[in-house]
Parts: structure tokens; sequence; C-alpha cells
């Protein structure tokens, strides 16, 4: 699932993509309609209990908001990005990343420069992770992987990205690691559980035909579990 690259780059994974015009021709596959949803989680974040919230709600014409809030007793975490939804290719445009834990506060703000082709962060971010990065047409943040695997799992797509994150790009690539039978509000329902390796870090996700995001994702560092989401109600 920064659950998000904390999901992704953290948890993902599961938290950016642009390109300069000229190269805006160049395709991801179509993504499904985008549609408003919220959906709400029981976290284990950090070893902690806490809840999580999903949603994504218009921005206004064609852009979106789509966010994720974890709060547990002693940590929360907050992601949202931005994104233009052009013709099925969505294009970040913006992400806010922040987290509390006990007295310390991070906050990290990504900008996707359509017209320059590239990222840059300010905030809490060292220097050499502050960009800018160039940018390639199907670039993707940590959290609108989320939304892709969903869609390319429906639609039968090989799951590999290129994530922009945190001032650094990862190369992103899940498989299909068969079906489970997962529990989401009392309710037995039939996932797919895919898989992705990026380092010491992995992300397993468990995806539920016709739910927009997924229905359980677990973030693991090194063999141990760092944020474990999982659906608590349908969205």
């Amino acid at each position: 699932m920064s659950t998000t690259s904390k999901l992704h780059g953290r948890m993902v994974a599961m938290t950016a993509s642009a390109i300069v015009a000229a190269a805006l021709a160049a395709s991801s596959p179509p993504a499904a309609a985008v549609q408003p949803f919220t959906a709400d989680y029981q976290a284990n974040y950090m070893g902690m209990q806490g809840n999580g919230r999903m949603t994504l709600a218009s921005a206004g014409g064609n852009k979106w908001k789509y966010s994720l809030d974890v709060t547990s007793p002693l940590a929360t975490l907050r992601q949202s990005t931005v994104f233009e939804d052009n013709g099925g290719q969505w294009r970040p445009l913006s992400g806010n990343d922040t987290t509390s834990v006990l007295t310390k506060k991070t906050n990290k703000i990504a900008n996707y420069d359509w017209s320059r082709g590239v990222a840059n962060w300010t905030g809490d971010v060292k220097p050499e992770r502050a960009g800018p990065i160039k940018l390639q047409a199907g670039d993707l943040d940590a959290l609108l992987v989320n939304l892709a695997i969903v869609r390319d799992v429906a639609a039968g797509k090989p799951m590999n990205y290129r994530m922009v994150e945190d001032g650094r790009v990862k190369q992103l690539s899940y498989t299909v690691a068969g079906k489970e039978s997962i529990t989401i509000g009392g309710k037995q329902q039939q996932a797919t559980k895919v898989i992705g390796t990026s380092g010491n870090k992995q992300t397993i996700a468990w995806i539920v035909e016709g739910m927009p995001v997924p229905a359980r994702i677990l973030q693991r560092d090194k063999g141990q579990d760092t944020i474990d989401l999982r659906m608590a109600s349908a969205p």
C-alpha cells in the first residue's frame, strides 16, 4: 500500500504521474470510469490498532481527490493526491503526506508540473529528495497504485507501474497469487490476491470484484508487518 510512499513505499504496496504535453498521447491502460466512494478499514499501523478510511471525491471538472487517513492512539497517517482523469489516463497533479508519531510530525508536499514534465517535493524533505524528477507517460504516485491494481486485475492486464514518490522512482510489478476468501462486514467475499516486492518491502493486496479499492492491503518490511488495512464495510 509513502498505504499509500507509506502505503506503497512503506505500504505498498500500498500512497505520481505527469509528463510533457508532447508525450501525453503515449497511453497507459484505459481506466474504468472514476466514481466517488468512501471505504472504512480496520487498521494495524506500526503495531497499534486503529481505524482507516479511503475516500474519492470530485475536485471539480475531471479532477479527483483520493485520500487515505489512518488513526491510532499514538500515530496518524494522512495522505492525499489530486489527479486528473484525462480520457481514462490518470495523471496526478499534487500530493500531501503527513505523519504524526507521538510528538514528531512530518509533512511532505508533491507537485507534478505538467508543463515542464517534472515532479518536485517541499516540506520535510531531504535536499536530495526534493527533485526535480523527470516524468514519463503512465507514471503514478503511491496512492494511485491502489486504484491501478484494482483496474488492471479487473481487465486482466499486467500490473507493472513506474511510481514517482518521495523524490524517487520505483519500478513496481505485481503478480496474481490465487484466490482467497476474506470477510468484509461479516460477509465472506472471494478475492484475488496480488503480491508485489521491492527490495526488502512487500505489498499484498486482496481485490474483490466490483469494489473500487483493495479490500485489504498488507505492507511488510524485512518480513515484519508495518501496515495492515482490512475493509470493515463495502463502499
